[in-house]
């Protein structure tokens, strides 16, 4: 088990270099360039009185500094990119990159990336984590009473109502959401995480907070149900044909032993990458939710980042789901030695 955990953080770390490496030359190559515009914008309070060969010397000096400062001062990727990481040094010959704790500094929001993610991604947490609860809960005993009753009427009536919510895409489920729970009922507010300029503590605080993140988790849970409980009937319609479930049967046992002992352990096999990757994928954010909601979360921050051109904070979050990807995978080959002894993840 060690040596396989060992071998598998090499490869994630080799992969984490090669991804990293990509984005940062691709993002590299977009038209933006810090050094020049605040070279530019310096020069526009100093120009007065200064001829135009001045103000092009100036220019070229103030874009020098810049460039010096920054550590772009070099069209070498390679350098950048161990500048980035922090294992090259800079003009001056100090270092500063993310080995150092410098994840970049967002200028759309004047502060470091690192200090701006937090709340963003709590934010995130809160409503992703109380999502996949909530999905879950639900999902999995909807799946497998449809696959112990499998043919009845209520298996066709699930199997209709999770291919109509399967089918619909998930930005018109939030809009009739809206228009019902909001315009039309009034039971929830549009959009924000609390009242605006609320400032309540204790238990109104908590209240307050739920009563804005209710919506949004319906409408995430609701847009999961479809294809969480079809694939989780599938998972145990299969396990029930097994042979070691015949035998369980053959042998007195209980149904309900039949199904949560024997075959629930057989289609949790499949059941793995969806559940730990849905709860890895509660820091990545919910986009369209977000934006249609007004949720301060990853997938907005992103969203609005990649709008303003905000190259370091993209760069940190690429960073973020990067290794939050690498890592789920690793945790889930883990988790299918657990729930399945016939693999052995140390070989």
């Amino acid at each position: 088990m060690g040596r396989y955990i060992v071998k598998r953080l090499l490869y994630m770390a080799f992969v984490f270099i090669l991804l990293t490496f990509v984005l940062f030359v691709l993002y590299h190559l977009m038209p933006a360039n810090r050094a020049y515009t605040d070279a530019r914008a310096e020069l526009q309070g100093l120009k007065k009185g200064m001829t135009a060969e001045e103000q092009a010397a100036k220019f070229d000096e103030l874009y020098l500094r810049y460039q010096r400062l920054y550590g772009t001062d070099t069209n070498n990727n390679v350098i950048l990119y161990l500048r980035w990481l922090g294992l090259y040094p800079y003009y001056d010959g100090h270092y500063s990159g993310i080995f150092q704790g410098d994840f970049g500094f967002s200028y759309e929001h004047n502060t470091p990336v690192i200090k701006l993610v937090g709340p963003y991604m709590r934010n995130s947490m809160l409503i992703g984590a109380i999502s996949e609860v909530f999905v879950l809960g639900v999902t999995i005993p909807l799946g497998i009473a449809c696959a112990t009753r499998k043919g009845s009427r209520f298996d066709r009536g699930t199997q209709i109502f999770t291919l109509i919510g399967f089918s619909t895409p998930s930005f018109i489920i939030y809009i009739i959401f809206i228009v019902i729970f909001c315009s039309i009922l009034g039971w929830f507010p549009v959009s924000g995480i609390k009242t605006p300029g609320s400032n309540y503590t204790g238990m109104k605080q908590v209240l307050d907070v739920a009563h804005h993140v209710a919506l949004p988790v319906i409408c995430l849970v609701f847009s999961s149900l479809a294809s969480i409980t079809r694939i989780t009937r599938a998972s145990m319609i299969d396990a029930l044909s097994m042979d070691c479930v015949r035998t369980a049967r053959a042998k007195g046992l209980t149904e309900k032993v039949v199904v949560y002992s024997h075959a629930w352990r057989n289609a949790m096999i499949p059941m793995v990458s969806i559940v730990v990757g849905g709860f890895f994928g509660i820091l990545g954010g919910a986009m369209i939710m977000e934006q249609m909601f007004g949720f301060k979360g990853m997938g907005l921050l992103f969203l609005n980042a990649m709008r303003s051109a905000d190259y370091d904070l993209i760069m940190f979050m690429e960073v973020v789901y990067t290794f939050i990807g690498l890592f789920s995978n690793l945790v889930i080959d883990l988790c299918y030695g657990i729930v399945d002894p016939r693999v052995r993840i140390s070989k």
